[in-house]
């Protein structure tokens, strides 16, 4: 996984609730194993409307989604998060999200940034015009307009995100433990 310290660009606006995870990724493409080229089927639904947001110049290549309530509810489905990776985002903001969908994004180095609705439409108000940062090591959301909130994370996932440790490679943190361990037991 990539590190994630500080992340800056413009945001997809997405003010709405229960984005779920067959918005994000119809069931149509999860027959793959693959984590490349989901990204392009990334909301394929919302893509059919004209004047959409992610076909918007305007938001080409955000690494940010700023939404409400419940992002990712929905099935468990890992290709959500696989299809954002994949589109270039490296951040959802939003009120609440699905505690497997948080899971799965984390896992795939995406941070899942809790603010509260006043702070996302504040957010939201300026998304066209300015730029965002996250800054994941000061836990601070900033935009170009001059906001700024502060967020709280699992300590966990900030230095696993941080320091760009999937599950492999926090095990394999540990691999000098587990040789020596090895080593003792004879296994």
């Amino acid at each position: 996984m990539t590190p994630f310290t500080r992340v800056e660009g413009r945001a997809y606006p997405l003010p709405i609730s229960n984005v779920d995870t067959d918005l994000i990724i119809p069931a149509v493409h999860l027959k793959t194993i693959r984590r490349s080229g989901l990204g392009r089927h990334a909301f394929e639904t919302l893509r059919h409307s004209p004047g959409n947001v992610f076909d918007d110049p305007v938001y080409r290549g955000a690494p940010i989604i700023l939404a409400f309530d419940n992002f990712g509810c929905g099935s468990s489905r890992e290709h959500a998060a696989w299809a954002l990776a994949d589109l270039g985002v490296r951040a959802v903001i939003a009120t609440s999200f699905s505690d497997i969908f948080a899971s799965n994004a984390f896992k795939n180095g995406i941070a899942a940034i809790e603010l509260g609705k006043d702070a996302i439409q504040a957010l939201l108000s300026g998304a066209s015009e300015h730029s965002i940062t996250v800054d994941l090591e000061h836990q601070t959301v900033t935009s170009a307009a001059g906001h700024r909130f502060h967020f709280a994370m699992d300590s966990f996932r900030r230095e696993c995100l941080l320091g760009g440790l999937d599950e492999i490679s926090l095990t394999l943190v540990h691999e000098p433990d587990i040789r020596q361990y090895e080593l003792r037991t004879g296994t």
